[in-house]
């Protein structure tokens, strides 16, 4: 029988048990002490651990003491896996979904698990924790208000600036993974799509080699060119347009004013004036009431 506990450090714990259905479980992206105590209570108990890859998620166990049955789900076996789990889920059953690393269901086929649970109205929870594209948005000293999660990033370049090219005018910080061997050519694709805007490259996020590149997209790439290889997983943030500040000549602004009001009432002459610089017709129009007032 599975032995429903696990320690952290010298100290062994016994699980709560948990409901039926499926618990999407954040699993750590590098460093394997940011796992919550919630989510190590939810892997001990469950029925079943569903697995990106059962090697990878043996060795966090292992190193909370966890013994419970693991299962493979990825994108190769899902469709086929799929049907027994939800039977399994409607026998009663607990499953704890987790990746190899971070959040479930991001670049991953679990979404459609949780898609066929909510179908067939079973319950699903979720217990957060790390995540890769949060922390190098954090790391990144971009803006954080407004964040796009755009996935991979195309293998082929055409595809690549193709993609980006269509988040252009998006007023949104970009965040992508990306290869490590094809970083030094993603990154000439990003300023080939985009400009020279600010950019921040995470590597190895949480790890020993941890490393935070910031610059633009050719400041960037003319660092990693000039190594022998670049290793480990990648995390690009790409900060969204600048402002483009117009300088208007304030005697342009005048002599447009002056040429309006030679054909047109007061009213049109500043709707006219404000179109042609992008101005408010109500600012015009109190200039031409200033004008006319001091002659």
């Amino acid at each position: 029988m599975t032995e429903r506990s696990y320690h952290i450090g010298p100290n062994r714990f016994e699980a709560q048990s948990i409901d039926a259905g499926l618990h999407v479980v954040a699993t750590p992206i590098g460093n394997l002490g940011d796992i919550s105590i919630r989510a190590l209570n939810v892997l001990a108990a469950a029925d079943y651990i569903l697995c990106e890859d059962t090697r990878v998620t043996s060795r966090l166990l292992e190193r909370y003491g966890i013994r419970n049955t693991m299962k493979p789900y990825h994108e190769h076996n899902a469709e086929k896996v799929r049907p027994a789990i939800i039977a399994g889920l409607q026998d009663g059953k607990s499953f704890a979904l987790v990746s190899d690393a971070g959040v479930p269901l991001v670049s991953d086929p679990g979404y459609r698990l949780v898609q066929a649970c909510i179908a067939e109205g079973l319950a699903v929870t979720a217990i957060p924790g790390a995540s890769a594209t949060l922390t190098a948005l954090a790391l990144s000293g971009l803006p954080t208000d407004c964040f796009t999660f755009i996935g991979f990033l195309p293998q082929k370049s055409k595809a690549r600036i193709d993609l980006l090219s269509s988040f252009k005018k998006l007023p949104s910080t970009l965040i992508a993974f990306e290869s490590p061997h094809r970083i030094v050519d993603a990154l000439a694709d990003v300023t080939a799509a985009l400009g020279e805007r600010p950019i921040a490259m995470a590597r190895e996020l949480t790890k020993l080699h941890e490393e935070v590149l910031r610059g633009t997209a050719n400041d960037v790439r003319e660092i990693l060119a000039a190594r022998d290889s670049v290793k480990g997983e990648i995390v690009l943030v790409i900060a969204p347009p600048q402002d483009e500040t117009v300088l208007i000549d304030d005697d342009e602004v005048e002599s447009a004013i002056t040429a309006a009001l030679t054909d047109h009432a007061t009213s049109k002459a500043a709707t006219i004036v404000a179109k042609m610089f992008d101005l408010k017709k109500e600012d015009i129009y109190a200039r031409i009431l200033k004008r006319k007032g001091e002659a």
